[in-house]
């Protein structure tokens, strides 16, 4: 299993005009279901996912086109994570902490999760 959790971006995403004017920071943690067997004995990159590549995948995606819903990012974000062949699962979750919720709240989330057959 491969993890990258709290990867921030700054995104234009929601309902809301001013959302998408004024953007805010996103928070992204996914997690990748795969064998590293091979990785681990060869101790090449290649025989694993590159999380920095993952990363800049991610950030192109959040920073890229508004879509009105976090479920809409986390499902284009979770495409993301299944394109190596070599990932057999992937959970998602899309944080939104500055979410225009007139209450006092710690985070809001959206938590998707697929695997390779799936999608």
């Amino acid at each position: 299993m491969i993890e990258l959790t709290g990867l921030r971006v700054f995104g234009r995403h929601g309902v809301f005009d001013f959302e998408r004017e004024q953007g805010q920071e996103f928070v992204v943690d996914v997690r990748l279901e795969l064998d590293l067997t091979k990785a681990a004995a060869s101790d090449d990159v290649a025989d694993t996912v590159h999380y920095g590549e993952l990363a800049d995948a991610l950030v192109a995606i959040v920073g890229g086109e508004p879509v009105n819903l976090i479920e809409t990012l986390a499902s284009r974000l979770l495409d993301a994570c299944l394109v190596d062949e070599r990932v057999t699962a992937a959970t998602v979750t899309v944080h939104k902490p500055q979410a225009p919720i007139p209450h006092a709240f710690a985070d809001v989330s959206v938590t998707l999760s697929g695997r390779r057959t799936e999608r």
